[in-house]
Protein backbone atom coordinates (compact mmCIF):
# COMPACT_ATOMS: atom_id res chain seq x y z
CA UNK A 1 0.00 0.00 0.00
CA UNK A 2 1.26 3.47 -0.82
CA UNK A 3 0.26 4.65 2.69
CA UNK A 4 2.78 2.22 4.18
CA UNK A 5 5.72 3.80 2.41
CA UNK A 6 8.17 5.14 4.99
CA UNK A 7 10.06 8.43 4.85
CA UNK A 8 13.10 9.42 6.88
CA UNK A 9 15.13 12.61 7.11
CA UNK A 10 18.90 12.14 7.16
CA UNK A 11 20.21 13.40 10.51
CA UNK A 12 23.40 15.51 10.87
CA UNK A 13 25.15 12.53 12.49
CA UNK A 14 24.58 10.55 9.28
CA UNK A 15 25.99 13.18 6.91
CA UNK A 16 28.29 11.48 4.40
CA UNK A 17 27.33 7.91 5.32
CA UNK A 18 26.75 5.32 2.59
CA UNK A 19 23.10 4.37 2.04
CA UNK A 20 23.70 0.69 2.84
CA UNK A 21 25.46 1.69 6.06
CA UNK A 22 22.47 3.90 6.96
CA UNK A 23 20.21 0.84 6.74
CA UNK A 24 22.61 -1.20 8.85
CA UNK A 25 22.57 1.54 11.47
CA UNK A 26 18.84 2.43 11.50
CA UNK A 27 16.96 -0.46 9.87
CA UNK A 28 19.12 -3.54 10.52
CA UNK A 29 16.19 -5.83 9.72
CA UNK A 30 16.52 -4.79 6.03
CA UNK A 31 19.23 -7.05 4.61
CA UNK A 32 21.71 -5.85 1.98
CA UNK A 33 20.03 -8.09 -0.61
CA UNK A 34 16.66 -6.51 0.15
CA UNK A 35 18.06 -2.98 -0.07
CA UNK A 36 19.72 -3.87 -3.40
CA UNK A 37 16.40 -5.22 -4.73
CA UNK A 38 14.60 -2.04 -3.70
CA UNK A 39 17.27 -0.02 -5.51
CA UNK A 40 17.06 -2.15 -8.71
CA UNK A 41 13.28 -1.81 -8.88
CA UNK A 42 13.32 1.94 -8.25
CA UNK A 43 11.52 1.73 -4.91
CA UNK A 44 14.41 3.28 -2.98
CA UNK A 45 14.67 7.04 -3.49
CA UNK A 46 16.57 9.99 -2.05
CA UNK A 47 14.93 13.40 -2.54
CA UNK A 48 12.73 11.75 -5.17
CA UNK A 49 15.63 10.36 -7.26
CA UNK A 50 16.51 6.69 -7.59
CA UNK A 51 19.30 5.68 -5.25
CA UNK A 52 21.92 2.94 -5.06
CA UNK A 53 23.31 1.21 -1.94
CA UNK A 54 26.73 2.84 -2.41
CA UNK A 55 25.41 6.41 -2.67
CA UNK A 56 26.40 8.79 0.12
CA UNK A 57 23.74 10.72 2.01
CA UNK A 58 23.73 14.36 3.09
CA UNK A 59 22.08 15.77 6.19
CA UNK A 60 18.55 16.97 5.51
CA UNK A 61 17.86 14.69 2.55
CA UNK A 62 14.60 12.74 2.49
CA UNK A 63 14.89 8.98 2.16
CA UNK A 64 11.89 7.07 0.77
CA UNK A 65 11.79 3.43 1.89
CA UNK A 66 9.25 0.77 0.79
CA UNK A 67 6.97 -0.86 3.36
CA UNK A 68 8.58 -3.34 5.71
CA UNK A 69 8.25 -6.90 4.48
CA UNK A 70 6.60 -9.28 6.96
CA UNK A 71 8.99 -11.71 8.57
CA UNK A 72 8.67 -15.35 7.59
CA UNK A 73 7.03 -17.29 10.44
CA UNK A 74 9.62 -20.06 10.37
CA UNK A 75 12.63 -17.75 10.11
CA UNK A 76 14.74 -17.94 13.29
CA UNK A 77 15.54 -14.66 15.01
CA UNK A 78 19.05 -13.40 14.32
CA UNK A 79 21.06 -13.78 17.53
CA UNK A 80 22.55 -10.61 18.95
CA UNK A 81 26.31 -10.54 19.20
CA UNK A 82 27.34 -10.04 22.78
CA UNK A 83 30.48 -8.13 23.57
CA UNK A 84 32.98 -9.84 25.78
CA UNK A 85 34.00 -7.79 28.81
CA UNK A 86 37.61 -6.66 28.63
CA UNK A 87 40.11 -7.51 31.31
CA UNK A 88 42.09 -4.85 33.16
CA UNK A 89 45.20 -5.82 31.17
CA UNK A 90 43.34 -5.41 27.88
CA UNK A 91 42.01 -2.01 28.92
CA UNK A 92 45.48 -0.85 29.98
CA UNK A 93 46.98 -2.14 26.72
CA UNK A 94 44.35 -0.39 24.58
CA UNK A 95 44.86 2.92 26.36
CA UNK A 96 48.64 2.63 26.19
CA UNK A 97 48.37 2.85 22.38
CA UNK A 98 46.65 6.28 22.44
CA UNK A 99 48.89 9.09 21.15
CA UNK A 100 46.16 11.66 20.43
CA UNK A 101 42.68 12.25 21.82
CA UNK A 102 40.09 14.99 21.34
CA UNK A 103 36.30 15.26 21.28
CA UNK A 104 35.95 13.61 17.85
CA UNK A 105 39.10 11.55 17.22
CA UNK A 106 41.57 9.17 18.78
CA UNK A 107 44.84 8.18 17.13
CA UNK A 108 46.60 4.99 18.17
CA UNK A 109 50.17 3.89 17.59
CA UNK A 110 49.30 0.32 16.60
CA UNK A 111 52.07 -2.20 17.30
CA UNK A 112 53.09 -4.77 14.66
CA UNK A 113 51.37 -8.13 14.99
CA UNK A 114 48.01 -6.71 16.14
CA UNK A 115 45.22 -6.96 13.54
CA UNK A 116 42.89 -4.01 13.01
CA UNK A 117 39.79 -6.21 12.69
CA UNK A 118 38.96 -9.82 13.48
CA UNK A 119 38.78 -12.67 11.01
CA UNK A 120 39.39 -16.40 10.71
CA UNK A 121 41.44 -17.46 13.73
CA UNK A 122 42.01 -13.79 14.66
CA UNK A 123 40.64 -13.06 18.13
CA UNK A 124 42.97 -10.27 19.25
CA UNK A 125 42.41 -7.06 17.28
CA UNK A 126 41.92 -3.30 17.67
CA UNK A 127 38.19 -3.51 16.97
CA UNK A 128 37.76 -5.82 19.94
CA UNK A 129 39.48 -3.31 22.23
CA UNK A 130 37.44 -0.23 21.32
CA UNK A 131 35.19 -0.47 24.40
CA UNK A 132 38.26 0.49 26.43
CA UNK A 133 38.53 3.75 24.45
CA UNK A 134 35.01 5.05 24.97
CA UNK A 135 36.13 7.29 27.85
CA UNK A 136 33.47 10.02 28.32
CA UNK A 137 31.75 9.53 24.94
CA UNK A 138 28.18 8.24 24.72
CA UNK A 139 28.85 5.73 21.95
CA UNK A 140 31.51 3.18 21.14
CA UNK A 141 34.42 4.45 19.00
CA UNK A 142 34.47 3.38 15.34
CA UNK A 143 37.21 2.31 12.94
CA UNK A 144 37.44 4.48 9.81
CA UNK A 145 40.45 2.86 8.08
CA UNK A 146 42.83 -0.01 8.72
CA UNK A 147 46.46 -1.07 8.79
CA UNK A 148 47.79 -4.50 7.89
CA UNK A 149 48.42 -6.75 10.87
CA UNK A 150 52.21 -6.52 10.56
CA UNK A 151 52.25 -2.79 9.76
CA UNK A 152 52.69 -0.49 12.74
CA UNK A 153 51.85 3.15 13.30
CA UNK A 154 49.16 5.82 13.29
CA UNK A 155 45.59 4.49 13.19
CA UNK A 156 42.64 6.92 13.33
CA UNK A 157 39.54 6.09 15.39
CA UNK A 158 36.30 8.16 15.29
CA UNK A 159 34.54 8.88 18.58
CA UNK A 160 31.05 9.47 17.13
CA UNK A 161 28.93 8.49 14.14
CA UNK A 162 29.22 12.05 12.81
CA UNK A 163 33.00 11.98 13.03
CA UNK A 164 33.13 8.53 11.39
CA UNK A 165 31.07 9.75 8.42
CA UNK A 166 33.21 12.90 8.12
CA UNK A 167 36.51 11.01 8.22
CA UNK A 168 35.19 8.38 5.78
CA UNK A 169 34.35 11.16 3.33
CA UNK A 170 37.90 12.55 3.69
CA UNK A 171 39.45 9.17 2.95
CA UNK A 172 37.19 8.53 -0.06
CA UNK A 173 37.84 12.06 -1.34
CA UNK A 174 41.62 11.59 -1.00
CA UNK A 175 42.02 14.68 1.20
CA UNK A 176 43.53 12.68 4.06
CA UNK A 177 47.32 12.31 3.89
CA UNK A 178 49.26 9.31 5.17
CA UNK A 179 53.05 9.12 5.31
CA UNK A 180 54.81 5.80 5.84
CA UNK A 181 58.43 4.95 6.60
CA UNK A 182 59.87 1.73 5.24
CA UNK A 183 63.18 -0.07 5.08
CA UNK A 184 63.59 -1.70 1.65
CA UNK A 185 66.07 -4.19 0.26
CA UNK A 186 68.53 -2.57 -2.14
CA UNK A 187 68.40 1.04 -3.32
CA UNK A 188 66.03 2.32 -6.04
CA UNK A 189 67.86 3.88 -8.99
CA UNK A 190 65.42 6.78 -8.91
CA UNK A 191 65.54 8.67 -5.63
CA UNK A 192 62.17 10.40 -5.89
CA UNK A 193 59.32 9.14 -8.04
CA UNK A 194 55.83 7.84 -8.61
CA UNK A 195 54.84 4.18 -9.04
CA UNK A 196 51.75 3.78 -11.21
CA UNK A 197 50.86 0.09 -11.42
CA UNK A 198 47.31 -1.36 -11.35
CA UNK A 199 46.67 -3.94 -8.63
CA UNK A 200 44.23 -6.86 -8.53
CA UNK A 201 43.56 -9.88 -6.33
CA UNK A 202 45.84 -12.73 -7.26
CA UNK A 203 43.81 -15.74 -8.50
CA UNK A 204 43.98 -18.83 -6.34
CA UNK A 205 44.76 -16.98 -3.11
CA UNK A 206 41.20 -16.30 -1.99
CA UNK A 207 41.87 -12.58 -2.06
CA UNK A 208 44.63 -12.91 0.53
CA UNK A 209 47.31 -11.76 -1.89
CA UNK A 210 47.44 -9.00 -4.50
CA UNK A 211 49.49 -8.66 -7.67
CA UNK A 212 50.16 -6.24 -10.52
CA UNK A 213 47.73 -6.78 -13.39
CA UNK A 214 47.70 -4.44 -16.38
CA UNK A 215 44.27 -5.55 -17.60
CA UNK A 216 42.35 -6.55 -14.45
CA UNK A 217 43.90 -4.32 -11.81
CA UNK A 218 42.48 -1.15 -10.32
CA UNK A 219 44.48 2.07 -10.80
CA UNK A 220 47.02 2.32 -7.99
CA UNK A 221 49.59 5.04 -7.41
CA UNK A 222 52.26 5.41 -4.74
CA UNK A 223 54.79 8.19 -4.27
CA UNK A 224 58.18 7.39 -2.78
CA UNK A 225 61.36 9.21 -1.74
CA UNK A 226 64.70 7.74 -0.69
CA UNK A 227 65.66 9.42 2.59
CA UNK A 228 68.96 7.65 3.24
CA UNK A 229 70.85 4.60 2.01
CA UNK A 230 73.13 1.99 3.58
CA UNK A 231 75.50 1.44 0.66
CA UNK A 232 73.71 -0.74 -1.88
CA UNK A 233 72.34 -3.03 0.80
CA UNK A 234 69.19 -1.19 1.89
CA UNK A 235 67.39 2.15 1.83
CA UNK A 236 65.16 4.07 4.16
CA UNK A 237 62.23 5.43 2.14
CA UNK A 238 59.22 7.64 2.68
CA UNK A 239 56.02 6.34 1.06
CA UNK A 240 52.71 8.06 0.38
CA UNK A 241 49.79 6.03 -1.03
CA UNK A 242 47.78 8.18 -3.43
CA UNK A 243 45.13 5.46 -3.74
CA UNK A 244 43.96 2.98 -1.11
CA UNK A 245 44.35 -0.54 -2.47
CA UNK A 246 44.96 -3.58 -0.28
CA UNK A 247 48.71 -4.12 0.37
CA UNK A 248 49.42 -1.34 -2.14
CA UNK A 249 52.78 -0.13 -0.81
CA UNK A 250 54.04 -3.68 -0.31
CA UNK A 251 53.06 -4.76 -3.83
CA UNK A 252 54.46 -1.62 -5.47
CA UNK A 253 57.86 -1.77 -3.77
CA UNK A 254 58.24 -5.46 -4.58
CA UNK A 255 57.19 -4.76 -8.18
CA UNK A 256 60.08 -2.33 -8.73
CA UNK A 257 62.53 -4.83 -7.27
CA UNK A 258 62.89 -3.37 -3.75
CA UNK A 259 60.60 -5.27 -1.36
CA UNK A 260 60.00 -4.00 2.14
CA UNK A 261 62.33 -5.71 4.60
CA UNK A 262 60.49 -8.50 6.42
CA UNK A 263 57.74 -8.80 3.79
CA UNK A 264 58.28 -12.40 2.71
CA UNK A 265 54.76 -12.54 1.28
CA UNK A 266 55.66 -10.24 -1.61
CA UNK A 267 59.44 -10.17 -1.55
CA UNK A 268 60.32 -13.80 -0.83
CA UNK A 269 63.85 -14.42 0.42
CA UNK A 270 64.99 -11.08 -1.03
CA UNK A 271 62.99 -9.31 1.68
CA UNK A 272 65.25 -10.51 4.50
CA UNK A 273 68.61 -9.04 5.47
CA UNK A 274 71.40 -10.57 7.50
CA UNK A 275 73.56 -8.86 10.11
CA UNK A 276 71.10 -8.73 13.00
CA UNK A 277 68.24 -7.07 11.09
CA UNK A 278 64.84 -8.21 12.42
CA UNK A 279 62.72 -10.46 10.22
CA UNK A 280 59.59 -8.48 11.19
CA UNK A 281 57.90 -6.13 8.74
CA UNK A 282 59.62 -2.75 8.43
CA UNK A 283 56.61 -0.69 7.34
CA UNK A 284 55.36 2.03 9.69
CA UNK A 285 52.54 4.58 9.35
CA UNK A 286 54.61 7.53 10.51
CA UNK A 287 52.10 10.35 10.12
CA UNK A 288 48.41 10.93 9.47
CA UNK A 289 46.91 14.31 8.65
CA UNK A 290 43.18 14.74 8.12
CA UNK A 291 40.69 17.59 8.38
CA UNK A 292 38.82 17.69 11.71
CA UNK A 293 34.98 17.69 11.84
CA UNK A 294 35.04 20.73 14.15
CA UNK A 295 37.57 22.67 12.07
CA UNK A 296 41.35 22.56 11.89
CA UNK A 297 43.19 19.28 11.44
CA UNK A 298 44.25 16.13 13.17
CA UNK A 299 47.99 15.87 12.47
CA UNK A 300 49.83 13.16 14.42
CA UNK A 301 53.15 11.33 14.11
CA UNK A 302 53.82 7.89 15.60
CA UNK A 303 57.15 6.70 16.98
CA UNK A 304 58.82 3.62 15.48
CA UNK A 305 58.35 0.20 17.10
CA UNK A 306 61.38 -1.28 18.84
CA UNK A 307 62.47 -3.68 16.07
CA UNK A 308 62.30 -0.93 13.40
CA UNK A 309 64.21 1.56 15.57
CA UNK A 310 66.90 -1.06 16.27
CA UNK A 311 67.31 -1.77 12.54
CA UNK A 312 67.63 1.95 11.80
CA UNK A 313 70.33 2.26 14.45
CA UNK A 314 72.16 -0.81 13.09
CA UNK A 315 72.12 0.73 9.60
CA UNK A 316 73.39 4.03 10.99
CA UNK A 317 70.44 6.09 9.73
CA UNK A 318 69.86 9.59 11.13
CA UNK A 319 66.19 9.84 12.20
CA UNK A 320 66.33 13.64 12.08
CA UNK A 321 66.38 13.40 8.26
CA UNK A 322 63.01 11.69 8.04
CA UNK A 323 60.20 14.16 8.66
CA UNK A 324 59.67 16.92 6.13
CA UNK A 325 56.67 19.16 5.36
CA UNK A 326 54.05 17.86 2.97
CA UNK A 327 53.82 19.67 -0.36
CA UNK A 328 50.49 21.25 0.52
CA UNK A 329 51.45 22.13 4.10
CA UNK A 330 49.42 25.14 5.16
CA UNK A 331 46.37 26.26 7.12
CA UNK A 332 43.35 23.98 7.31
CA UNK A 333 40.59 24.72 4.78
CA UNK A 334 37.52 26.73 5.79
CA UNK A 335 34.01 25.26 5.69
CA UNK A 336 33.29 27.11 2.43
CA UNK A 337 36.49 25.70 0.86
CA UNK A 338 35.56 22.20 2.02
CA UNK A 339 32.11 22.47 0.42
CA UNK A 340 33.57 23.74 -2.86
CA UNK A 341 36.13 20.93 -2.89
CA UNK A 342 33.46 18.30 -2.17
CA UNK A 343 31.33 19.67 -5.01
CA UNK A 344 34.26 19.54 -7.42
CA UNK A 345 35.13 16.00 -6.32
CA UNK A 346 31.54 14.81 -6.90
CA UNK A 347 31.59 16.38 -10.36
CA UNK A 348 34.84 14.55 -11.19
CA UNK A 349 33.36 11.21 -10.07
CA UNK A 350 30.29 11.75 -12.27
CA UNK A 351 32.53 12.51 -15.25
CA UNK A 352 34.65 9.41 -14.62
CA UNK A 353 31.56 7.20 -14.40
CA UNK A 354 30.18 8.67 -17.61
CA UNK A 355 33.51 7.96 -19.33
CA UNK A 356 33.51 4.37 -18.05
CA UNK A 357 30.03 3.79 -19.49
CA UNK A 358 31.13 5.11 -22.88
CA UNK A 359 34.22 2.92 -22.85
CA UNK A 360 32.35 -0.33 -22.23
CA UNK A 361 32.82 -2.83 -24.99
CA UNK A 362 35.97 -1.15 -26.30
CA UNK A 363 39.50 -2.54 -25.96
CA UNK A 364 41.12 -1.09 -22.83
CA UNK A 365 44.14 1.08 -23.41
CA UNK A 366 47.47 -0.05 -21.98
CA UNK A 367 47.83 1.75 -18.60
CA UNK A 368 50.96 3.60 -17.56
CA UNK A 369 53.30 1.35 -15.59
CA UNK A 370 55.60 3.50 -13.52
CA UNK A 371 56.83 6.96 -14.29
CA UNK A 372 58.74 9.93 -13.01
CA UNK A 373 56.75 12.37 -10.97
CA UNK A 374 57.06 15.73 -12.78
CA UNK A 375 55.92 17.59 -9.67
CA UNK A 376 58.84 16.21 -7.66
CA UNK A 377 61.59 15.88 -10.23
CA UNK A 378 61.82 12.08 -10.14
CA UNK A 379 61.75 9.65 -13.04
CA UNK A 380 60.43 6.20 -13.77
CA UNK A 381 61.44 3.39 -11.40
CA UNK A 382 62.44 0.15 -13.04
CA UNK A 383 59.83 -2.56 -13.31
CA UNK A 384 61.02 -5.93 -12.24
CA UNK A 385 59.63 -9.35 -13.16
CA UNK A 386 56.91 -9.00 -10.53
CA UNK A 387 55.49 -6.06 -12.42
CA UNK A 388 54.72 -8.25 -15.38
CA UNK A 389 56.75 -6.41 -17.97
CA UNK A 390 60.03 -4.74 -18.91
CA UNK A 391 61.29 -1.46 -17.51
CA UNK A 392 59.38 1.62 -18.59
CA UNK A 393 61.16 4.96 -18.45
CA UNK A 394 59.88 8.30 -19.58
CA UNK A 395 61.64 11.62 -19.67
CA UNK A 396 60.10 15.02 -18.96
CA UNK A 397 57.40 16.13 -21.35
CA UNK A 398 58.12 19.10 -23.65
CA UNK A 399 56.58 22.39 -22.62
CA UNK A 400 52.85 22.35 -23.30
CA UNK A 401 52.70 18.58 -23.86
CA UNK A 402 51.20 16.04 -21.48
CA UNK A 403 53.76 13.82 -19.66
CA UNK A 404 54.38 10.57 -21.49
CA UNK A 405 52.98 11.85 -24.81
CA UNK A 406 54.78 12.95 -27.95
CA UNK A 407 54.49 16.63 -28.82
CA UNK A 408 52.28 17.40 -31.82
CA UNK A 409 54.13 17.45 -35.12
CA UNK A 410 54.57 20.75 -36.93
CA UNK A 411 52.08 21.43 -39.71
CA UNK A 412 53.50 20.87 -43.13
CA UNK A 413 54.00 23.83 -45.42
CA UNK A 414 52.01 23.46 -48.66
CA UNK A 415 54.19 23.11 -51.72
Amino acid sequence: MSGDVRQFTVAPDDDGIRLDRWFKRHLPEASFNLVSRWARTGQLRVDGARAQPGDRLSAGQTLRVPPAEPAKPDAPARPKRERIALSEDQIDFARSMVIHQDAQAIVLNKPPGLATQGGTKTTEHVDGLLDALQFDSEGRPKLVHRLDKDTSGALLIARSARAAAYFAKSFSGRTARKVYWALVAGVPDIADGLIDLPIAKQPGTGGEKMHVSEHEGQPSRSRYRVIERAGNRAAWVELQPLTGRTHQLRVHMAAIGHPIVGDGKYGGLDAFLTGGISRKMHLHARRIRIDHPDGGRVDVTAELPEHFADSMATMGFDLSLGDRPLEDEGPAPTRAEEKARAKAHAKTIRKDRKGERRARGSTPAEPAAARRDPARGGSAPKRGPAAGGPASRRGPAPSGAAPGRRPPSKPRTPR
